[in-house]
């Protein structure tokens, strides 16, 4: 009974499609590990306090001479936690966000778009260090993945904008409600301790927009990614369109809800570079309409 629970436990979270529980897996794994340094150092295995130094390590520094003497910060800072009820908010918003997100996109999208707003915020708050104003605060090291988080948040608000989830007391929220006062919160929060940190999360947060609206247009710069596999893709497409089942007699007529939720099971199964051209137009109408 206990082996059948566990398989079905690996297959349904790390078999699947979705990146999401790798990276959660990581932030917690690190988040034990260093915790239990700093238990090593409570029961007096060791005088070295192993917790400090892997914090510090791993975090990444609001100077570019500390950066160049630790630049494996760029690729840990974000998978590091010290706050267990930071470490959970940050994991939920990011199971959630992150599946609402791979529900209209694919896979490659949300890791190009998570990885490039690490890698542009991490860049642009190092480069903020050299500004004097902005390196009296309290915490100038910064960790977490709040910046791949705002960019997540903010696509998804920007793709699907009146897509509604019910909140306890609240009732029906749209998502880009939650998006707003999620970023409003976090900006506040986040610059009371590095003001270099809350405009990093603001510019992260026009990435994810930037991403969305660029998609809207034809243009996926994730695209580049998958360079050597263009060739294929195309043959793809080719049998696909004529099989394709949407038809429109004219540009302006929108997709009813059916031909959505079939699109959509389509992008579960082959990701969105599996859609003809015509059923990107079909999304993108819809998503429109919510506006």
């Amino acid at each position: 009974m206990k082996e059948s629970v566990l398989k079905a436990f690996w297959r349904d979270t790390y078999q699947s499609r979705s990146p999401i529980p790798f990276i959660i897996s990581v932030q917690v794994l690190l988040f034990v590990l260093i915790h239990l340094f700093d238990l090593l150092k409570e029961v007096g295995v060791t005088s070295t306090s192993l917790y400090d130094l892997a914090v510090d390590q791993l975090s990444l520094p609001l100077s570019f001479d500390r950066f160049l003497m630790q630049p494996w910060s760029l690729v840990t800072y974000p998978f590091l936690y010290i706050g267990l009820f930071e470490l959970l908010f940050d994991c939920l918003w990011l199971y959630w966000m992150g599946t609402t997100f791979l529900t209209y996109l694919n896979r490659r999208q949300f890791m190009f778009l998570f990885t490039s707003s690490l890698l542009i915020g991490g860049v642009l708050y190092v480069g903020l260090g050299f500004i004097p104003a902005l390196q009296n605060s309290v915490q100038v090291s910064m960790h977490t993945t709040s910046f791949a988080l705002g960019a997540v948040v903010a696509s998804v608000a920007t793709l699907v904008p009146r897509s509604e989830v019910r909140l306890f007391l609240f009732g029906n929220v749209t998502l880009k409600t939650i998006a707003i006062v999620y970023v409003a919160l976090e900006v506040a929060f986040t610059a009371l301790v590095n003001k270099a940190g809350g405009l990093t999360f603001l510019a992260c947060v026009c990435w994810g927009i930037l991403f969305i609206q660029a998609l809207r247009k034809g243009q996926d710069m994730s695209l580049f990614w998958k360079v050597k596999q263009r060739t294929k893709l195309k043959v793809v497409h080719k049998t696909k369109v004529n099989t394709s089942s949407y038809t429109y007699k004219h540009q302006s007529d929108l997709p009813n809800q059916e031909e959505i939720d079939e699109i959509l099971d389509k992008i579960s199964v082959g990701g969105y570079e599996s859609l003809t051209s015509q059923e990107k137009e079909v999304l993108f109408k819809a998503s429109k309409s919510d506006r």
